[in-house]
């Protein structure tokens, strides 16, 4: 009897966010958690998240990779192993630590052409650096090319047990943590060279269906009556934006990339690529099943048959689809309403150009729909920025990409403004190395230096629009500052912001001897060690397009 009354106890504790419908391909609370010292094995695959069967390029075999959870002041010690063997995709591999400052250690950043070489077939490249006091939502993502379309993203969370805010909710754990992509069917080695191309669904925590596809598993997102949830949601995008809800159910924000807000009710939230935001979510509805709505901004999406959506179930619910009606949001997400909940206030003389160093970025397209910033288009160089100033280049007109590199002094307020002049916006704008005070929101007239919200990707808006951020050069080495629409990144949408170059070398800890390796065993590689697909690439994308970006060379 006795043991019978401690089996029911022990069922008892388990939390609700572990029970999950059968209907499931796995439940969200026995995901892969991995450590902050661990082994990322970056491999091909054949996976169907809707249905659709297709090799993609994985971290552990599984879409999204597995969840990487450490706690606030964790040193990180991973590992990449590149054992990718498809060539008609990409078979060389970059990871970057999405969010995460890389104080002293720029060379772990893991961005292809700027911090880094890309990892070969079968060789590996341990990343070690520690966080510092950074806590939060975090992501990571291949950082080659447009690999990352393919698959390679997962999620990072970095936990604070002394969380100022953990008084709102009862559940923070790898079931509340909320992936939203989109998905492709064919390969981003071809679609790379179609302009404007699709996504052809959209996923949540792994699952979706696509329009005309058949009703395969959706993610199903359980939780008990009663209890408070802290739901960590995570746009993986290499596109669309996303409008996110819950029928019938506020959300309250408390964080923005890896950042604490003032706490934020709204009823839906625009999320772009690269972003993140923790919600609290109350279940305080009645026992039933209700739809998560993950809406992207593109032409004739809907939730039709299912697509772009998943389900929230209350345990006690019967293993159904929702019936549950999209409301038409009355209190949507403003950017301008979110502020910052720790040490509030851009840094610098408050007003417009009164910081140090102003500068002025205007986003255009050319007729070949490359993007130009200040009418330069991004081209990677051969040897990676890093590798450059570590050698001893640290003059701009030196240091490649040519006019691509901007050099910042140390110590300084930079407010940068981008505007944009073309179109295929809104373009979200991510910032490596740095979080930033965002003092003008695209599409807003109004400026905010008092307590404007922080974050390191911010949209910049459409034709006509301007975003105005600031920081402080307190991080030396060579930062990539680009659109997160990874088509647009391929099409030249970046610069490299090189903050104190001449003392990166004494800013950095002991570059490891197998960075340096990194180059030599690249450029050794032919163009079919590269994978990619080569000339067939570019013949499959004229089969599905005319309106084509031209191949670019085979390096």
């Amino acid at each position: 009897m006795f043991n019978l009354i401690l089996i029911a106890s022990l069922i008892s504790l388990i939390d609700a966010a572990a029970i999950i419908s059968r209907s499931q391909s796995y439940p969200l609370s026995q995901r892969d958690v991995l450590g902050p010292q661990t082994t990322l094995t970056v491999a091909n695959k054949v996976i169907a998240p809707d249905g659709f069967e297709r090799s993609a390029t994985l971290v552990g075999g599984v879409f999204p990779g597995p969840l990487i959870a450490a706690q606030k002041g964790d040193d990180f010690a991973i590992e990449v192993a590149n054992q990718l063997t498809d060539t008609s995709m990409f078979t060389t591999t970059s990871v970057h630590w999405h969010g995460l400052y890389q104080n002293g250690t720029s060379y772990a950043d893991g961005t292809s052409s700027v911090t880094q070489c890309p990892i070969a077939q079968n060789s590996s490249f341990l990343h070690s650096f520690s966080t510092q006091n950074q806590a939060g939502t975090f992501w990571y993502h291949s950082h080659y090319s447009v690999q990352y379309c393919d698959g390679l993203r997962g999620p990072l969370v970095i936990y604070d047990p002394q969380d100022p805010q953990a008084y709102m909710y009862d559940v923070d754990d790898a079931s509340t943590v909320i992936t939203l992509a989109d998905w492709y069917h064919t390969e981003a080695t071809v679609l790379r060279y179609v302009i404007g191309n699709v996504a052809s669904s959209t996923l949540v925590n792994g699952l979706g269906r696509y329009a005309g596809g058949p009703m395969s598993d959706l993610a199903v997102i359980s939780v008990k009556q009663g209890k408070r949830y802290r739901m960590r949601l995570i746009s993986m995008s290499c596109d669309p934006n996303f409008q996110f809800s819950i029928d019938g159910h506020n959300m309250t924000v408390i964080e923005a990339d890896g950042q604490a807000t003032e706490p934020l009710v709204v009823d839906q939230l625009q999320i772009f690529a690269g972003q993140r935001y923790s919600v609290v979510l109350v279940a305080d509805q009645s026992v039933d099943n209700y739809w998560v709505r993950n809406l992207p901004n593109t032409a004739n999406a809907s939730f039709e048959g299912g697509t772009n959506s998943a389900i929230l179930r209350y345990v006690g619910a019967p293993q159904a689809e929702p019936t549950t009606v999209n409301a038409t949001s009355t209190n949507p997400l403003q950017e301008t309403n979110l502020h910052a909940l720790i040490n509030p206030g851009a840094p610098g003389i408050p007003g417009y150009g009164n910081a140090d160093i102003n500068l002025n970025l205007q986003v255009s397209v050319d007729n070949a729909s490359n993007f130009l910033i200040n009418n330069v288009t991004f081209t990677p160089p051969t040897v990676p920025v890093l590798l450059q100033i570590l050698s001893g280049t640290q003059d701009p007109s030196q240091l490649m990409p040519n006019e691509s590199v901007i050099i910042l002094e140390a110590n300084k307020v930079v407010e940068l403004t981008l505007s944009t002049t073309g179109p295929g916006g809104p373009h979200p704008i991510h910032l490596h190395g740095h979080s930033f005070d965002v003092v003008q929101s695209a599409g807003n007239s109004t400026f905010n230096y008092a307590n404007p919200v922080r974050r390191d990707v911010v949209s910049a808006g459409s034709l006509g629009q301007q975003m105005v951020i600031r920081w402080v050069t307190d991080n030396s080495g060579p930062w990539f500052l680009h659109c997160h629409i990874d088509w647009h990144l391929e099409a030249g949408f970046a610069v490299v912001l090189a903050e104190n170059p001449t003392e990166t070398t004494s800013n950095m800890n002991q570059v490891p001897a197998a960075w340096d390796q990194l180059c030599p065993a690249f450029n050794a590689l032919t163009p079919s060690q590269l994978g990619g697909g080569g000339l067939n690439a570019y013949e499959t994308a004229a089969n599905i397009s005319t309106n084509l970006y031209p191949p670019p060379p085979s390096k």
